[in-house]
């Protein structure tokens, strides 16, 4: 029986769900900022803190997965993945009862619960296309992760309808466009459920649990997981910022620009088998990481628009084939790690792009919107800076920009009045909201000549954290050099390949011989 098709495109669904609500999330952070009140730093945190989710179940989930099965784990994925719609559409019953900090709370656990469920998806789909396309696991690998940028391209599809229309259509909140990923997410959780799953490629070859964690003790393993950090860092950590960057460079063009960015990569990744024949797998990745640094760069740096545009180009070049072809590189090289290993790289990328990335990057543009506010106006950044400083590692705190009050300052209060009155309709009162009408009492006189600097600092801020990013796939790229002349230096790069045990009965398991569940 072979029932590699269906068990694939359940596969490419999880990740369709997680780009969709990867993108939408990223497309409706102002809307939480300037209804929360939350600082980048703050909706960094939230970001980032679904990103940690992901990495810490990856690495915890790949130690089961060959021992428990497939199924079991995305069936678990399946309802964690419903949950977190729940959790999130909590948000603003809570922020009316209960307000900013619980709500911050509300947003992170339910960010944290989505972020799970794709960790359990990424955890079993990454060795079950390597299980069923042994052969050929690069190429397959980087096709599945299409998924991804092409639910970034629905999400972000979603998001800038949205944002076109939630000004002219009443009543329409947040919350819808959220509620899409569920699309994909019904439909591989009604295949999970009717299909019959192969065992993984390492379970089937007889290779022992202590085989797959002697695996780690190769240098080179260790050496490719640092650089996964760094890819985690610069991909995801920078998706989660690039929209709304590019947006404040180039007024209402930002989801454009990720949707623009979202579709090279989509396109690409179905070619990586003939690329990959033509330069080997680690070339491919010096290469990416080179056009990485460049875009990365050029983004932060350029203003007209016809150059953002050449720029994010050459951003989405670069990071088109990096993380699925780190996960080819390790299955190829390690397939006795099996689950474990292909669990290592999306957990260590995961982690890094939740703790370093996201925070990172959102730290980064309140440090220097701060420095660029307070000196073109002191007094403007008296009046629109959060009430809390934050920190980042062992960089000094900094008190960053009040999302809200930007918000109101650039709608000219429109955003106040109309929060203001729906909370009178409702006959609900906000201690945090009573606050910034008082605030705004105040700061409604200056309104004509803050706009300029506060925007300028946004924008400066924004652009000195993609050139700051940049560094990251410079590094990389000197890494993957030193790996790709190692290899030279021991006869060029050989993919490893394991052969299971004598088929059981009719069964077959995709790729490899041996039995199913």
């Amino acid at each position: 029986m072979n029932n590699n098709k269906p068990l694939f495109i359940a596969s490419f669904m999880t990740l369709i769900a997680a780009g969709v609500g990867f993108a939408i999330r990223g497309g409706i952070l102002a809307d939480w900022g300037a209804q929360y009140g939350f600082t980048k730093f703050d909706l960094g945190t939230i970001t980032g803190g679904g990103l940690v989710g992901f990495g810490i179940v990856i690495l915890l989930a790949s130690l089961i997965t060959d021992n428990v099965g497939y199924k079991p784990i995305l069936l678990l994925a399946f309802i964690l993945h419903v949950l977190s719609a729940l959790i999130t559409f909590a948000a603003t019953p809570i922020f009316h009862s209960m307000g900013k900090d619980a709500t911050y709370w509300c947003l992170y656990i339910g960010m944290f619960m989505f972020a799970v469920a794709n960790g359990l998806c990424e955890a079993v789909i990454n060795p079950l296309v390597a299980t069923l396309y042994p052969k050929k696991k690069t190429h397959y690998l980087n096709i599945l992760h299409a998924g991804w940028p092409g639910g970034l391209i629905v999400g972000g599809i979603v998001a800038a309808i949205y944002a076109n229309m939630k000004d002219s259509v009443p009543g329409l909140r947040w919350e819808y466009p959220m509620a899409v990923f569920l699309i994909p997410t019904l439909i591989y959780g009604f295949i999970v459920i009717k299909q019959k799953f192969p065992l993984s490629e390492a379970k089937s070859a007889g290779v022992s649990f202590g085989q797959m964690l002697m695996t780690f003790a190769s240098p080179l393993l260790i050496c490719l997981l640092l650089l996964q950090a760094c890819v985690g860092y610069v991909e995801l950590g920078t998706d989660s910022w690039i929209a709304s960057i590019t947006d404040s460079i180039l007024v209402g063009q930002g989801l454009y620009l990720f949707i623009y960015a979202s579709l090279i990569m989509f396109v690409l990744r179905f070619f990586a088998g003939p690329i990959v024949e033509r330069i080997n797998p680690l070339g491919l990745l010096c290469v990416s990481a080179c056009f990485g640094a460049v875009g990365l760069f050029m983004i932060g740096s350029f203003k007209e628009a016809i150059w953002v545009w050449v720029a994010v180009t050459v951003y989405g070049l670069g990071k088109t084939f990096l993380w699925p072809t780190m996960l080819g590189v390790v299955g190829e090289r390690f397939p006795k790690g099996g689950a474990i290993t292909m669990g290592a790289m999306g957990g260590i990328g995961m982690l890094s792009a939740g703790l370093l990335g996201g925070p990172g990057i959102g730290y980064n543009q309140d440090y220097f919107a701060t420095q660029k506010l307070e000196q073109l106006s002191p007094e403007a950044y008296e009046r629109y800076s959060a009430e809390d400083k934050n920190g980042f590692l062992f960089f000094p705190e900094i008190k960053g920009l009040n999302g809200s009050k930007v918000s109101v300052l650039n709608n000219d209060g429109k955003d106040l009045e109309e929060t203001v009155a729906q909370l009178k309709k409702e006959n609900k009162t906000d201690s945090y909201i009573t606050s910034l009408n008082q605030w705004w009492q105040g700061a409604e006189p200056f309104a004509a000549e803050d706009k300029e600097p506060v925007d300028e600092a946004g924008i400066y801020g924004g652009r000195m954290a993609l050139k700051c990013t940049a560094l990251v796939p410079l590094i990389m790229a000197f890494g993957y050099f030193i790996l790709v002349m190692y290899f030279r230096s021991k006869g060029g790069y050989q993919v490893e390949v394991l052969h299971g045990e004598a088929p059981v009965g009719e069964h077959y398991t995709g790729g490899i011989e041996g039995p199913i569940e």
